[in-house]
């Protein structure tokens, strides 16, 4: 199954839903901070998600249930960078744990993973969208039940295509 991410939409099958993506939009050549999306073919690699919030998530992929000491590193400095972490972290992270919703449901994209490279970016997900898709800084967001309907379609081999 492919995905396609263009113009705020998600489109896959005969599916059309509205999405958000980062603040400086979709470009080539993403940097750590760039509030950019990053544009390329990708996989999901995990999928988290909150067990007091989401309930019977559906979805052939291992769901890793998001705890209070997790994060996600995302300073080039450090050796865990562009990876999950647990606190106390001395290094600059994101809370995977927020009072918000948007990590409500978290599925890692595999941008920059294999190698991981110092500043070319990091935590670049598909997660829940703020109420009026406010643009992100850099992942694409989705409605909860939008994200929930694609997780049921996703295959292992499922690609995801940011254009």
């Amino acid at each position: 199954m492919h995905i396609l991410i263009k113009n705020k939409y998600l489109t896959y099958e005969n599916y059309k839903v509205k999405c958000a993506v980062g603040k400086r939009g979709i470009k080539r050549k993403k940097k750590e901070g760039d509030l950019s999306t990053p544009k390329g073919t990708f996989q999901v690699k995990k999928v988290y998600y909150r067990h007091d919030k989401v309930k019977n998530l559906k979805t052939i992929f291992k769901k890793i249930v998001i705890t209070k000491n997790m994060g996600w590193c995302d300073d080039p400095r450090s050796n865990r960078y562009n990876k999950l972490i647990k606190y106390p972290f001395k290094y600059k992270s994101e809370k995977l744990f927020r009072a918000d919703n948007i990590y409500d449901i978290i599925l890692v994209l595999n941008f920059n993973m294999n190698p991981v490279k110092k500043d070319k970016g990091s935590a670049i997900f598909i997660h829940v969208a703020k109420r009026k898709f406010n643009p992100t800084k850099g992942c694409v967001a989705l409605e909860k039940k939008e994200l929930r309907k694609l997780l049921k379609t996703l295959k292992k081999n499922s690609k995801i295509k940011i254009c």
